[in-house]
C-alpha cells in the first residue's frame, strides 16, 4: 500500500526592519560551515569533495535568494538549529547536576 502524506506549508514569517540583511548572513553562514568543514577533512576525498563544495556553492545561492527575494519566506536555520541545541546543552547540564546531588 502506498500512502502519501502532504505537509501544510510553513506561514510566512513576519517581516521586520534588519530582518533582509540577517537573513542573508544566515543563509551564507551555513553552507560556508559546511564547505570549511569538508575542507577541514584530513582525508583527500577527490570528486566527492568537489561535488560536495559544488553542492555547498549552490545552496547558498539558492538559500540567497530566499533570504533577499523572498524574505516573508524564509525561516532562520540558526534560530531552529540553536533551539534544539540549546535544549541539549541544558539537558547536559541538568544531568550533570543530578550526578553531582546524588553522589
Amino acid at each position: 500500500m502506498l500512502m502519501i502524506l502532504q505537509r501544510t506549508p510553513q506561514p510566512d514569517a513576519r517581516v521586520w526592519p534588519g530582518r533582509r540583511l540577517l537573513a542573508f548572513a544566515d543563509a551564507v553562514a551555513w553552507p560556508v560551515a559546511w564547505a570549511n568543514f569538508v575542507l577541514g577533512l584530513p582525508v583527500h576525498l577527490g570528486l566527492a569533495g568537489q561535488c560536495a563544495l559544488a553542492y555547498c556553492g549552490f545552496a547558498a545561492l539558492r538559500r540567497v535568494h530566499q533570504a533577499v527575494v523572498q524574505n516573508h519566506r524564509y525561516h532562520f536555520t540558526t534560530w531552529r538549529w540553536g533551539r534544539r541545541g540549546a535544549l541539549v546543552l541544558a539537558l547536559g547540564y541538568a544531568l550533570k547536576l543530578a550526578a553531582l546531588l546524588t553522589t
